[in-house]
């Protein structure tokens, strides 16, 4: 579980018994550095004197300033911290500000129903735990397109993995294939940070034809230490204009000597398609290839129903905010189970994403989606460490079945 230790912590909340029963439950998760405040305004003072605060508890139906209008200050102020959204009201309303508090860049660790219980608050903060990510995860800063581009030269991206699973056997069926930069001064660099950058400058191209070459490599080499399994590798809707795309695809399979079965192309739609008939003519030809096709983060973005209806996919990724903690939200659970429902009608490979907890694991297994990846099951990893970790996933996949 994540520590508390030293972690200052806000609790605002207008009702004192509220705070009380919430303070004494969260100081019985270790927690020894926290303020509380009877509203919004004296919790903004609070900030505005220079106070931190890495995460606050905030109920969200309060008198004067409501917690949405909290919200928003508390982006006006660039705040850092996590946040727990607390209320009385149904469900719904707590999704809805959840979603909210996410749109506006908040990093929302999840929303509680009053009564507070002390079991959900360390339930999400387990959570929490399993998501966060290895160190190095890189920097905030902004780079420049020059920077990209002396990268790709000098070969500082590189692939991390991270496993695919059959839920029913346990199989390790593949592994999508995710970016990084390693960069010489900030440490490993996240997508987020310059993918965007290379689609504005005309590199993504260069970029996703670096990562499909090596990811085949890495098949390649899998392959002779007996691994039989496929990749996914993401792909930008700005790969998808240019009709030299699909051939660059093969002649990268023929050149490393992998099968065509074995790659799996994830489409994520990180903006608009301007041109549909472009895109129908690249895919069609990818799947005559016999490449498989992903709609990645289904239900997100300008993934939808228009995609499937129009486009060839043989797999759909349903995205982990439809997943992670759906077996405890009713709203996340009826999407999820609508996608699962609409890709077996369409004979579509269904993959949940976010499978973070053994709750997570089971819904997904009960409910019976096809494949499962997250945290946990693995991190990513790097290439060479797949094999050692599929010999432990098997292993511990054999417990969990006992």
């Amino acid at each position: 579980m994540t520590t508390l230790n030293g972690l200052p912590i806000m609790l605002v909340d207008d009702d004192p018994l509220q705070l009380r029963l919430l303070s004494v439950a969260i100081s019985w998760l270790g927690a020894d550095c926290v303020e509380t405040f009877t509203s919004g305004r004296e919790a903004l003072a609070h900030l505005d004197a220079g106070k931190e605060a890495g995460l606050v508890f905030l109920d969200l139906n309060m008198p004067g300033m409501d917690g949405v209008e909290f919200l928003r200050h508390l982006v006006e102020r660039k705040f850092d911290g996590a946040l727990v959204l607390v209320s009385g009201e149904d469900e719904f309303v707590l999704d809805t500000a959840s979603r909210l508090a996410s749109a506006y860049h908040l990093k929302v660790l999840g929303a509680i129903s009053k009564p507070v219980r002390t079991e959900a608050i360390g339930c999400l903060l387990q959570r929490e735990h399993a998501r966060m990510p290895v160190a190095g995860g890189g920097t905030s800063r902004q780079y420049a397109a020059i920077e990209l581009g002396q990268a790709l030269l000098r070969g500082q991206l590189i692939n991390l993995y991270q496993p695919k699973v059959d839920i029913r056997s346990g199989r390790l069926t593949g592994v999508e294939c995710l970016v990084r930069w390693q960069h010489p001064e900030d440490g490993l660099i996240g997508p987020d940070a310059f993918v965007p950058l290379a689609e504005e400058h005309g590199l993504i191209d260069e970029l996703t034809r670096a990562v499909l070459y090596q990811a085949l490599a890495d098949v390649a080499q899998w392959r002779r230490e007996g691994l039989e399994l496929k990749v996914s590798v993401n792909i930008s809707i700005d790969n998808l204009t240019r009709l030299t795309f699909p051939d660059m695809v093969s002649c990268a399979l023929a050149s490393i000597g992998v099968a065509a079965q074995d790659l799996i192309l994830e489409v994520t739609e990180s903006q608009p398609i301007r041109d549909p008939l472009t895109v129908l003519d690249i895919l069609t030809r990818l799947r005559l290839k016999h490449i498989g096709l992903s709609i990645d983060d289904f239900g997100t973005g300008h993934s939808s129903l228009k995609q499937l209806r129009d486009y060839p996919f043989d797999e759909l990724k349903i995205d982990r905010g439809f997943v992670c903690g759906a077996y405890d939200d009713a709203v996340m659970r009826a999407i999820y189970l609508g996608s699962l429902d609409m890709a077996r009608q369409l004979t579509i490979t269904t993959v949940a994403e976010g499978v973070e907890t053994v709750e997570d694991w089971a819904f997904v297994r009960d409910t019976g989606c096809a494949l499962a990846q997250g945290y946990f099951i693995a991190r990513p990893m790097i290439a060479g460490d797949l094999k050692a970790w599929s010999a432990r996933w098997s292993a511990r996949f054999r417990e969990m079945t006992q």
